[in-house]
């Protein structure tokens, strides 16, 4: 009886040995368990706190890059103003043949367009002064199919006005050919204007009185105003509001 009693008393300690160890290797797995969620936790918050820096950093940045892309513009349209003012005494002849040159000089050539086509300038003013006439590029490149324009610079501001009004009012024409007479202008603002070539055909075909203001701006007449625009973007937004004017325009 006393060899079963003592055998039960050593198989209840091991039991109790047992659980204690279950017991304790619970606790240490929890608490693993605790480690290891706390240090997601820590990573989570250290990932939350580098995103919402990369986040900040990205809008800093964003705000940096809108400020030079501010700042590029208006370099950019201070430029171009510079060089357009750089050009105010200079014509652009758009159309004369290459060949003419070979004839004649450039400068003789351009006071006989104006003695045909506006001779009241030369008859009031006399003989037109040109500082500097050349053509635009310099070297002539043979798969070029139009001709060079030709770039006048006027010692005289005020002749220079009154030809380009004159053009403005007809048609030139030099020996039998079409020439175009301009103001002389940055290639940028001349690309501007470009953009409006089919809206400003299609202005004056439905009687809108177009205009291209300086640098590159279209003015238009409607309804007993003068209305103003700076893109084709500002325009196409406008006749969108207008149906009726929108179906007629179809650019």
């Amino acid at each position: 009886m006393k060899d079963e009693a003592k055998e039960m008393k050593d198989e209840i300690k091991r039991m109790k040995d047992d659980l204690q160890r279950n017991s304790d290797q619970k606790e240490k797995d929890n608490q693993k368990a605790k480690d290891e969620i706390q240090s997601l936790r820590t990573r989570v918050k250290q990932l939350e706190s580098s995103d919402l820096t990369r986040q900040q950093d990205t809008i800093r940045q964003n705000k940096k890059n809108e400020k030079i892309e501010e700042n590029v513009k208006h370099l950019i349209h201070k430029t171009d103003d510079l060089e357009n003012r750089s050009r105010r005494d200079n014509l652009r002849i758009i159309g004369l043949p290459e060949d003419h040159d070979k004839r004649k000089s450039l400068d003789i050539i351009l006071e006989e367009i104006i003695q045909e086509n506006c001779p009241e300038i030369l008859e009031q003013e006399g003989k037109v002064e040109i500082e500097r006439i050349h053509r635009s590029p310099p070297v002539f490149n043979p798969q070029l199919t139009t001709p060079r324009n030709v770039i006048a610079k006027f010692k005289n501001n005020q002749i220079k006005e009154q030809v380009l009004q004159a053009a403005k009012k007809k048609p030139f024409r030099y020996h039998g050919n079409m020439v175009r007479i301009t103001q002389d202008l940055s290639a940028s603002t001349l690309k501007d204007r470009k953009a409006w070539n089919m809206i400003f055909r299609k202005a004056r075909e439905l009687g809108l009185q177009p205009r291209i203001k300086y640098p590159s701006k279209l003015t238009i007449f409607l309804q007993g105003k003068v209305w103003s625009f700076n893109t084709t973007e500002e325009f196409q937004a406008f006749i969108n509001k207008r149906p009726d004017l929108n179906r007629k325009c179809e650019v």
